[in-house]
């Protein structure tokens, strides 16, 4: 194993951590060299499982016998050591959960591969709040959605604070980026999905009606904080859902709003607990 102690800061593999606030990733269309990052042991393990290859894992000291034996299959892989203080000073924050692993970007999966078995499916059109894209794929993962597709100016979810809200289900869901709404719409009506837009409308149906019989595909959209769901996403579904609501509250988060939706229209569980796609 390529354990290095760190005495200097301008290492040049140190790179990929320096200054890891989120204010500064929230910049970054792309991180630079194709990477994401995984926070804590536990999302690296899921990384690690979901076949993600690593580029190098940064630990402080007396984590380093917990990351150690995750990187048995790894072992080219360098593993940089450093005391809190160092860490914290390279990184702009508290590594309070000991790791860091710089993991390399999976390609993502063609839309129509991703979709071709599933039955429900979650579409988040447009979502730029990265603490909401990681609740809204753990609701996925735990109420048993098969995969979840991101309009082209959705938050990334492989940012930080995306999978370590997720509690690191971004890394066993399958998800990737659709088309525009002209391309996208009639790709998954093609599918055989019907689109239920998540919305406020006069001509909305309420949710417990929706889900007393819903279709066998179903792909549930979600929007944007503040503004909702686009006039191209209504129009591209062909029902709009609304969760009921009292005391004069029109509408709910829309991580909030997502679990509510997924609970309701969930599929029965096979009898071994699993959910497809989600394991």
């Amino acid at each position: 194993m390529q354990i290095v102690h760190i005495t200097d800061l301008d290492l040049p593999g140190l790179a990929d951590y320096a200054r890891l606030t989120d204010v500064a990733l929230r910049r970054v269309a792309e991180p630079a060299g194709g990477l994401y990052i995984a926070e804590s042991s536990k999302v690296i393990v899921r990384a690690l499982a979901a076949g993600h290859q690593p580029r190098s894992v940064l630990v402080q000291e007396q984590w380093l016998p917990d990351v150690l034996p995750l990187l048995a299959e790894w072992p080219d892989v360098p593993v940089y050591v450093g005391e809190a203080a160092v860490l914290e000073k390279l990184t702009g924050y508290n590594l309070h959960r000991g790791a860091l692993a710089a993991m390399h970007r999976p390609p993502l999966a063609a839309v129509a591969d991703l979709i071709r078995d599933a039955r429900r499916i979650v579409i988040l059109e447009d979502i730029v709040d990265h603490t909401n894209v990681g609740a809204i794929f753990r609701s996925v993962a735990g109420l048993g959605a098969d995969a979840v597709l991101i309009t082209p100016r959705c938050a990334d979810p492989l940012y930080r604070r995306s999978v370590r809200v997720s509690m690191g289900t971004v890394l066993q869901v399958p998800w990737t980026r659709l088309p525009e709404w002209g391309e996208a719409a009639p790709l998954l009506h093609a599918a055989g999905f019907h689109l239920a837009a998540l919305a406020l409308s006069d001509d909305a149906v309420s949710l417990d009606r929706f889900a007393a019989d819903p279709p066998e595909r179903l792909a549930l959209i979600l929007g944007t904080e503040g503004d909702g769901l686009s006039a191209l996403a209504i129009s591209a579904a062909d029902t709009v859902v609304t969760i009921p609501m009292l005391h004069g509250v029109d509408s709910l988060n829309v991580a909030s709003a997502s679990a509510v939706a997924l609970y309701a229209l969930r599929v029965p569980a096979p009898a071994d607990g699993r959910i497809d796609g989600c394991r």
